[in-house]
């Protein structure tokens, strides 16, 4: 277990020391492939898993972009980073949460791809990492169930932490993050926490649990910014009450990760601009689909925004990608 204590957190000293360190603001990342994960829905909401590769179009800063390699219903290994609020709020209701989560892990490893891996963490007024990465549900519940309530929310730094953690992991990345409300306490804010989920090409999916189904029992606040964090990495923002409803929301979380298309692609003819950030629209062909996936990532740029240069990668010269062990 790694704690990370809040004076650490808040000065920066000694982070390294405890295995999870605030990584210096990136100037420039050389981007050899994009890799785009995708959910595709229909009118009503259900999810479709059929789509080929023409099916679908990418653009790159508006620039259109050939799909080089293509998998539908992807079995490219997950890391899912499962953060558990464990702040003073969560005291009534954790021990109902960890009967969700514990069912959560369990579907999990039933199925999907042998790699598959969850790692656990905590975090209130300082972030823990409760587990690594492992396939073993009942190691991964001795800790859960040992979760105490208290002190405030550190919720952008728990993204921001657990994003550096993932970064380096080969496949798809997640993060799930059951909590009941909004950032307090955290020494970064919303923007670096996003930028850090968009460098380490993180999808969030959180469960933002409501005491009661109605709009007195709703933060709002908390509520618009993780959806905001799930919007802008390819995920989306749940809203349950306790027990079945929280099930649910696992379930289908689970159920649009087995559904995932993965897509990517050697960026082409795309001018150099001031912005690192390069926005991304992906669309399906079919009328009536909606695309979900990350807003953008982080590339080449150039700080006096030349547009006479362009980026152009080789595929002939660039790093192959991963392949998952299923062909499609």
């Amino acid at each position: 277990m790694t704690v990370l204590p809040w004076w650490q957190r808040a000065s920066g000293l000694g982070l390294l020391l405890l295995g999870i360190a605030f990584a210096q603001d990136p100037i420039r990342v050389n981007v050899r492939l994009v890799r785009v994960l995708a959910t595709v829905k229909d009118a009503s909401g259900a999810l479709v898993g059929s789509l080929d590769k023409s099916d679908f179009t990418i653009r790159d800063n508006g620039v259109p972009q050939e799909v080089a390699v293509f998998e539908r219903r992807t079995e490219q290994p997950l890391s899912v980073a499962l953060m558990i609020d464990n702040s003073g709020s969560t005291a009534i209701d954790i021990k109902y949460e960890i009967t969700s989560v514990s069912r959560f892990l369990q579907a999990m490893f039933r199925e999907g791809n042998l790699d598959d891996t969850v790692g656990l963490y905590s975090f209130n007024y300082e972030v823990v990492r409760q587990h690594d990465f492992a396939r073993n549900v009942a190691a991964l519940e001795r800790p859960l169930r040992t979760l105490k309530s208290e002190a405030g929310t550190a919720l952008y730094d728990a993204i921001y932490l657990v994003a550096g953690e993932l970064q380096h992991r080969q496949g798809r990345r997640v993060m799930v993050i059951v909590t009941d409300g909004g950032d307090t306490v955290s020494s970064k804010d919303f923007h670096a926490a996003l930028e850090a989920a968009q460098l380490a090409d993180a999808s969030i999916y959180p469960i933002l649990v409501v005491p009661i189904e109605n709009n007195a029992g709703r933060n709002s606040g908390g509520e618009n910014a993780l959806t905001g964090l799930a919007q802008g990495t390819g995920g989306r923002v749940f809203l349950p009450t306790l027990g079945a409803q929280m099930d649910a929301a696992f379930d289908q979380i689970i159920r649009e990760l087995r559904t995932q298309y993965y897509l990517a692609y050697y960026p082409k003819d795309i001018p150099l601009t001031k912005d690192r950030f390069h926005r991304l629209q992906v669309q399906a062909r079919q009328p009536g689909l909606q695309v979900l996936t990350r807003s953008g990532y982080y590339g080449d740029w150039r700080p006096d925004g030349g547009a006479e240069d362009r980026i152009a990668v080789d595929p002939r010269t660039a790093t192959p990608p991963v392949k998952s062990t299923r062909n499609h």
